[in-house]
C-alpha cells in the first residue's frame, strides 16, 4: 500500500496520463495570442526571437531575419501584409502566435484574425509611442474584449522615452473605452533586435523568457466548451496539390478528422461536406493529426468545398452557425483594364481580359476587404479596396506573376444618405521638423483638411488633421517635396461626412509623345525648358504616352524621337555635350496617385508607363471640344 502511494505521489499527473482516454493524452494548455503594432515597430523581429528562445531551430541553422515575412513584397517594404500563424511550446504550454498586418489598409486581415485570439501583445516603439495604425488595431482588439500585454520595444534607441510611451498607451486605451481589467495591463520593456525583455528598461536581461512568462501568467488559457462543433473560418491557405485550405479556431465542441461536417454560409444556407484531413500548427509548419481537435485550438482543414471566409464549420447532423464577421466597407475604387497599348504583350505572360478577370475574382476569395464588379465593357473591371496601398499590393503581386494591365485613376466611394452626398474622411497624422510645419498645414488645408491638434516634441512637430480621403490621393508626393523628404505621414479611416466641395489643387499638364519610337537625348535636351521628363534617352515610347510634366497647366504634345540633322558644316558650339536632368521615376503608389481621369497607368512585369486613354491627339481634341460644348 505504501508503495502505491509513493508511486502516485511521484508520478503525479503522469499517473493520470496513462489512464486517461487517448484523445486527452496530449492535452496541453493552449494560449492564442495576436501580435499587433504599427508598421516597423518590430513585431516580426520579436516573433523571430520567440522562435529562437524555445530552440525551434538547430544551433547551426541559419534562418535569416524576419522569418515570418516570407513574401518578397513584405521583405522589400518591411511591412506585414498577410497574417500568419506559428506556434511555440514553452513550459508545457502551446502558444499559438498570430502575426497581424500593421497598416490600416489591411484592416480586413486584422479583424478576422483577432477573432482567433484570447489576448493581444501590443508592441510600441519606445521613441515614437503609439501611432495611428496601432490605435486602429487596438480598438478592434478591445472591442472583442481581449486582454492586452504591452511591450515597449527598442528601448536601446538614443533619446527614447519608454516611460512616456507607457503613459501614452494607457491614455490611448482609456480614450478607446477599455474596461478596468484591460487598463490593468502588464508592461514588458526590452529590445527585440538585441534579444532581451524584462520588467525594467534600465536593466538588460539575457533573453526574452520574461515576456513568455508574462504571457503564461496574464493571457487566459483557451477553455474547452462542450457542445456540438463550431469553427469559424478566418483565413485561407492554398496548396497547388490539395486546393483551398480552411484555417480557423474551434470555438465549441471538437473537430474529428475524417467525419462529416456542415458548412453554414454567411446567408444561413447549409452545405454538407467532410473534414478529410486536419492539420495543427507546430513551429513554422503544419502537422497532420488524427486525434480530435479540442475547442480553443487553431487548425487547418482540407477537403471542404465551396467555403468562404466567415463561414462556420458545424456539426454534421445539427449545424449551428456563428455570427458572421462584420467588415469595414471599401473606401476606394479603381478601374482595371486589360492592356491594349501599342507595347502590349512584350513583357507579360497573361494579357487577355479573361485571364485578368479570373485572377481578380480569385483574389476576392482570400482578400476579404476587396470587391470586384464587372462593367459594361468586357475588358474593364471595377475593383474596390481599403486604400491606395491595399490596391497597389494587389497590382504589384499580379505584375510579378506575369500579368499586364492598365489602371484608371483611383476614386473614393461616395454614398448618398437622405439625398445628401457623403464622402469618406480620414484622420491624418504628420510628423515633420518644426520649420516645415507651416508648409504641411498649407498643403493639407488646400485639400479641405482641418487642424485637430499641433504638438511640438523637441525639434519635431506632431500635426493631426481630418481630411477627405480624396485629398490624401497625391498628397504624399507633394508633402515630401515641400518638406525635403522629412515628413512621416499616417492616416486611418474616420467615417463618412457630407461632401466638402472641390479641392483647391491642380496638377500641372502632361508632356505627351507625338510619335512612336526611341527617345533621343538631343530632343530631350532641347525640350528641357518645357518641363520635367519621366523617360531617359534610349527608352521606347509610343504615341499618346505621358513622357513628362509640363511647366504649365495645359497638356503639350512634343516629339522627342527627332534626331539631329547631320551636315558637313562645322561651327564652334554646335557639338557641345548635352547635360540632361535625370528622369523622374515613380513608385507604383506614386504613379497611381499621380494619374488624372483621362489617363491610364500601364503596368507590366518590367515597365510602368503613364498614357492618355485616347492615344491620338486629334481624338483628344475632338473629345475636349464635345465636353466644352456640353
Amino acid at each position: 500500500m505504501v508503495i502505491v502511494i509513493l508511486l502516485t505521489c511521484h508520478l503525479g499527473n503522469d499517473f493520470l496520463f496513462y489512464f486517461c482516454p487517448p484523445n486527452q493524452k496530449t492535452m496541453t494548455e493552449i494560449r492564442n495570442i495576436a501580435i499587433i503594432a504599427h508598421v516597423d515597430h518590430g513585431k516580426t523581429t520579436l516573433v523571430d526571437r520567440m522562435l529562437h528562445q524555445v530552440k525551434l531551430f538547430r544551433e547551426n541553422q541559419d534562418m535569416g531575419e524576419l522569418i515570418l515575412d516570407s513574401n518578397d513584397l513584405e521583405r522589400e517594404r518591411g511591412i506585414t501584409i498577410l497574417s500568419k500563424n506559428v506556434s511555440i511550446r514553452y513550459r508545457d504550454t502551446k502558444i499559438n502566435i498570430i502575426d497581424t498586418p500593421g497598416h490600416s489598409d489591411f484592416g480586413g486581415e486584422v479583424e478576422r484574425v483577432l477573432n482567433m485570439a484570447d489576448g493581444v501583445l501590443l508592441i510600441v516603439d519606445a521613441f515614437e509611442g503609439p501611432m495611428p495604425q496601432t490605435r486602429f488595431v487596438l480598438q478592434k482588439a478591445l472591442e472583442l474584449g481581449l486582454k492586452p500585454i504591452v511591450v515597449v520595444n527598442k528601448v536601446d534607441k538614443p533619446n527614447c522615452t519608454p516611460d512616456i510611451a507607457h503613459e501614452k498607451v494607457f491614455d490611448l486605451m482609456y480614450s478607446l473605452d477599455a474596461t478596468e481589467e484591460q487598463l490593468d495591463f502588464p508592461t514588458v520593456y526590452g529590445s527585440a533586435k538585441a534579444g532581451w525583455m524584462g520588467p525594467d528598461w534600465n536593466e538588460e536581461t539575457s533573453d526574452i523568457s520574461y515576456l513568455l512568462d508574462v504571457i503564461l501568467q496574464h493571457i487566459p488559457a483557451s477553455k474547452h466548451k462542450e457542445g456540438s462543433l463550431q469553427m469559424r473560418i478566418t483565413s485561407l491557405d492554398y496548396s497547388s496539390y490539395t486546393g483551398r485550405i480552411a484555417v480557423g479556431k474551434v470555438t465549441r465542441g471538437q473537430l474529428i478528422p475524417g467525419t462529416p461536417v456542415s458548412l453554414v454560409k454567411r446567408n444561413g444556407s447549409v452545405v454538407k461536406s467532410v473534414a478529410k484531413e486536419v492539420y495543427l500548427f507546430e513551429g513554422l509548419g503544419k502537422e497532420k493529426t488524427k486525434e480530435p481537435v479540442p475547442s480553443g485550438e487553431i487548425c487547418a482543414v482540407l477537403g471542404l468545398e465551396g467555403f468562404d471566409i466567415g463561414d462556420t464549420v458545424a456539426d454534421g447532423l445539427e449545424p449551428e452557425g456563428l455570427k458572421p464577421i462584420q467588415l469595414d466597407e471599401p473606401t476606394m475604387s479603381m478601374l482595371f483594364v486589360s492592356n491594349n497599348s501599342p507595347f502590349f504583350g512584350k513583357d507579360g505572360k497573361f494579357v487577355t481580359s479573361r485571364q485578368l478577370r479570373d485572377r481578380l475574382f480569385k483574389e476576392t476569395e482570400k482578400n476579404l476587404a476587396l470587391r470586384v464588379e464587372e462593367t459594361n465593357s468586357a475588358d474593364s473591371f471595377m475593383v474596390f479596396g481599403r486604400g491606395i496601398l491595399h490596391l497597389s499590393i494587389l497590382v504589384e503581386t499580379m505584375r510579378r506573376e506575369g500579368y499586364e494591365m492598365q489602371l484608371g485613376q483611383p476614386k473614393v466611394i461616395i454614398k448618398e444618405i437622405d439625398g445628401v452626398k457623403y464622402e469618406p474622411m480620414e484622420f491624418l497624422t504628420v510628423q515633420v521638423p518644426e520649420e516645415f510645419s507651416g508648409k504641411v498645414i498649407e498643403q493639407v488645408t488646400q485639400r479641405k483638411g482641418e487642424i485637430l491638434n499641433i504638438e511640438v516634441k523637441g525639434e519635431r512637430s506632431h500635426l493631426e488633421f481630418t481630411i477627405p480621403a480624396r485629398g490624401i490621393i497625391g498628397l504624399r508626393n507633394q508633402m515630401l517635396t515641400a518638406t525635403e523628404g522629412e515628413a512621416i505621414m499616417a492616416h486611418r479611416f474616420k467615417g463618412y461626412e457630407p461632401w466638402k466641395g472641390s479641392l483647391g489643387v491642380n496638377r500641372n499638364g502632361a508632356l505627351i509623345s507625338l510619335e512612336t519610337g526611341t527617345a533621343i537625348a538631343y530632343s530631350i535636351d532641347k525640350m528641357q525648358d518645357r518641363g520635367r521628363f519621366f523617360v531617359d534617352p534610349g527608352e521606347d515610347v509610343y504615341m499618346g504616352q505621358v513622357i513628362g510634366e509640363n511647366t504649365r497647366q495645359d497638356d503639350l504634345t512634343i516629339n522627342i524621337i527627332r534626331t539631329k540633322k547631320l551636315t558637313n558644316m562645322r561651327a564652334s558650339g554646335s557639338d557641345d555635350k548635352t547635360s540632361i536632368a535625370p528622369a523622374i521615376k515613380f513608385s507604383l503608389e506614386e504613379a497611381m496617385e499621380y494619374i488624372r481621369n483621362d489617363e491610364y497607368l500601364e503596368v507590366t512585369p518590367k515597365n510602368m508607363r503613364i498614357r492618355k486613354i485616347m492615344l491620338n491627339e486629334h481624338d483628344r481634341k475632338r473629345q475636349a471640344k464635345v465636353l466644352a460644348d456640353n
